[in-house]
């Protein structure tokens, strides 16, 4: 279980998403961020299928593609795989709290957003020997995704302020597990 503050970062760039952020110590090697991070970005997403970490979707030829996308790239340094998918249910369910404030009918199933029949996001949590991570991509504009998508911009969300609100909400919730595993006392 984590014990540090979780870093926060929006990226000002844009990026392609392509399942190589998934990796370890992608936030340190790339941006230079040491420890519990969430770092969001915009950008398109193409995952071919042996990119993939679902293994059902990689076994039925999957891949993952949208024009844009906001990804967050979570790591949780020594946490197990049941612990980090639990950190991705909760961050999904805050992003679908997010909008729901803006009386936008979604609707969570596991760790997927739906607007109507309409898939919103993808996601995948997954383990390494160092870190768990997270990907978290919202569509902006689902072009070319192979399953029917709706995208924040059809919802009249703008992108940007969403993932500075998502990436606050989430390190919130963090800071507030750390303190309330401080303040027990042990039986």
């Amino acid at each position: 279980m984590a014990t540090s503050p979780l870093r926060t970062r929006l990226l000002p760039a844009r990026r392609t998403y392509d399942g190589t952020q998934i990796a370890a110590q992608w936030a340190l090697r790339n941006l230079g961020i040491f420890g519990d991070s969430a770092v969001a970005f915009l950008g398109p997403c193409d995952v071919p299928t042996e990119a993939l970490h679902d293994i059902e979707d990689r076994r039925a030829g999957e891949f993952l593609r949208a024009r844009e996308m906001l990804h967050l790239i979570v790591e949780h340094f020594g946490e197990r795989l049941d612990g980090a998918v639990w950190r991705q249910r909760i961050l999904v369910t805050l992003a679908s709290e997010l909008l729901r404030e803006r009386r936008i009918g979604v609707r969570r199933s596991g760790n997927d957003l739906f607007v109507g029949r309409r898939k919103l996001s993808v996601s995948i949590a997954s383990c390494g020997a160092l870190s768990a991570k997270i990907h978290l991509g919202i569509n902006i504009d689902p072009a070319g995704a192979p399953v029917p998508a709706i995208g924040l911009a059809r919802l009249r969300v703008p992108a940007r302020p969403f993932a500075r609100s998502l990436l606050s909400d989430y390190a919130a919730e963090c800071s507030s597990a750390l303190r309330a595993q401080a303040k027990a006392i042990a039986l």
